[in-house]
């Protein structure tokens, strides 16, 4: 194994931050980079992509592009990465030439169910009773008391793609054939009350800090809404969701910013669902409603800058915006009232700079803050009626 290079003296505003990914968490990562005094340089295959639309640099090639990588390394003095699935082997490639965070080990365990749950379970943080499956004699052999579960592929699952529910062992074996026998877990189906995140920013010196938990609600896989106030859990649930994500952190001996999403059932009790190493759309809120968000802390943790506790100084809701907006009233499609929404008190509207509107595509989000939370929920129910969003804020 390549040996990378060690951690050293902060790199500075007037630097080159790289990133691998062109996508919406890379270009919100280049604007906080170049907010800060820093010049970018996105690599990512497509030529059109949000990041590299922003970045000083775009250099259009695939992620394994050994070429590319070198070029990538000869303009930015640290490289991160936007999103989980950047081949694990490029991370390490690059980090023979220069500081790389987050690190290829713990990205590799991320992009694995097996070894991701392997890993929580050493750190002590329980995750759904679950059965590893990678043969039809482990499908056969399922404990009955795992069923009703969700099937799941150990890579390249996100936003609910490669999950499958099941009831029987007949159901199980059917959704097994039907991801063409690759590994995956089964995972009990739990009583769930609601679901949480958390974001934690380490440094290469071990320091840890983390933006407050986050109250998560979910369509169709699909992060929807997000609540962070005071009254969205109790306040032991959240120091729990908070140690648990710390201890993960330290034990990937991690830098970057990193976010680990959870269930709470309905007896109270937390159990870990995955984890992202990389900012999350669950953690955009801190745009408008922190002092540091979580992709200045992402720059920070980079560089080797010191890091600051963040601090929420509103409430706050985050609206996902999918491209089912531009289709609300029909096939053909047509731009949201921005204008209208803009007009309500405390929203603040951030869109990716996607050409084209799919739906279920990521197009943007619209943050809400305000002296207090029932003032935001209210503003957040308007701003959702006018575009169309069926979405009941939690209680």
């Amino acid at each position: 194994m390549s040996t990378p290079v060690p951690a050293g003296p902060p790199v500075l505003p007037g630097a080159t931050l790289g990133v691998l990914g062109g996508g919406q968490l890379g270009r919100m990562f280049a604007h906080a980079a170049q907010r800060m005094g820093y010049f970018t340089a996105v690599l990512d295959p497509d030529p059109d992509s949000p990041a590299g639309r922003v970045s000083h640099h775009h250099i259009h090639t695939d992620y394994t592009d050994v070429d590319g990588l070198a070029r990538l390394a000869g303009l930015a003095d640290a490289i991160t990465t936007e999103f989980e699935n950047v081949p694990a082997p490029s991370l390490e490639h690059l980090a023979v030439a220069r500081p790389v965070a987050p690190g290829a080990s713990a990205v590799a365990i991320a992009q694995d169910r097996i070894l991701e749950k392997a890993h929580f379970g050493r750190c002590g943080v329980a995750c759904a009773p679950y059965a590893v499956i990678e043969t039809a004699e482990q499908v056969a052999a399922i404990p009955v008391t795992l069923l009703p579960g969700i099937l799941k592929t150990a890579r390249l699952g996100y936003d609910g793609k490669g999950q499958q529910r099941v009831t029987t062992r007949d159901e199980l074996a059917t959704a097994w054939d039907a991801t063409g026998g690759v590994p995956c877990v089964l995972e009990q189906l739990l009583p769930l009350d609601f679901e949480c995140s958390v974001i934690v920013a380490r440094g290469h010196d071990g320091q840890i800090v983390n933006l407050p938990v986050q109250r998560n609600l979910h369509r169709d896989g699909i992060l929807a809404v997000t609540e962070v106030h005071p009254q969205a859990m109790p306040q032991a649930l959240a120091e729990r969701a908070v140690a648990a994500t710390r201890s993960i952190a330290e034990g990937l001996n991690y830098v970057g910013v990193l976010c680990v999403e959870f269930f709470v059932l309905a007896d109270g009790s937390l159990v870990v669902n995955e984890m992202a190493p990389r900012p999350h759309n669950s953690g955009h809120w801190s745009m408008d409603a922190s002092d540091v968000s979580q992709f200045e802390l992402q720059v920070r943790t980079l560089a080797g800058l010191p890091l600051t506790a963040p601090r929420q100084h509103s409430p706050a809701v985050m609206l996902n915006l999918l491209g089912d907006l531009w289709f609300i009233d029909g096939d053909t499609p047509a731009e949201p009232p921005w204008g209208d929404v803009l007009a309500l008190s405390g929203t603040h509207l951030h869109l990716y700079g996607k050409t084209e509107a799919r739906r279920g595509r990521k197009m943007g989000h619209l943050n809400i803050t305000g002296a207090d939370i029932g003032a935001v929920r209210g503003t957040a129910d308007f701003a959702a009626a006018l575009l169309g969003l069926a979405i009941p804020l939690s209680e």
